[in-house]
């Protein structure tokens, strides 16, 4: 269940009623799918082949498709980042820099844990949330936020999008002190 950390404050919301609420309040979706869908021999399974991510988009097909058909999605995949990814060093820091997209930035984690990091309303700042397996969420267009592994850095997520071919980051020049 997602952890959501008020960097300004401190303050952690918990649980996931208070999540949603919170979420929903800052414009972020949130939605929390049945990870015990997902085959057990993928279960916590970091370095995958193509097969293997089409086995996960079968699993949460119809969760994928409901998602889609909401939000105007049209394609997805599937990314798997841990220690065996090649470059993971130079991935982490392009993804550690704030920036913006054009198109709302989706991940529906499967397996592992990841945060994003994320631009909230004015007297809420920055807070971080802290995703595991069954965590979906999607980051509004034009909203400020960059995503990083947590201490086991590895993660599965299944990303969702309108146009992939312009789903680009575009810095975002923060002109307040991200609190950490």
């Amino acid at each position: 269940m997602a952890v959501i950390k008020i960097r300004k404050t401190g303050e952690v919301i918990e649980g996931q009623e208070n999540v949603f609420h919170f979420l929903q309040q800052q414009g972020v979706l949130y939605e929390h799918w049945d990870i015990t869908k997902l085959p057990e021999h993928l279960q916590n399974k970091f370095v995958l082949n193509d097969e293997e991510k089409n086995e996960i988009l079968m699993a949460f097909k119809e969760e994928i498709e409901d998602l889609a058909a909401r939000r105007g999605y049209k394609t997805w995949d599937v990314v798997a980042l841990s220690e065996a990814t090649p470059n993971l060093e130079e991935l982490l820091k392009k993804f550690e820099q704030v920036h913006i997209h054009t198109e709302d930035e989706v991940r529906a984690i499967v397996a592992g844990h990841g945060i994003f990091i994320i631009k909230g309303d004015e007297q809420t700042g920055y807070f971080n949330v802290e995703l595991e397996a069954g965590d979906v969420i999607s980051v509004p267009e034009g909203n400020p936020h960059f995503f990083t592994l947590m201490e086991d850095r590895q993660v599965v997520a299944v990303r969702l999008f309108i146009d992939p071919s312009g789903w680009v980051a575009h810095p975002y020049e923060e002109k307040e002190e991200i609190v950490k």
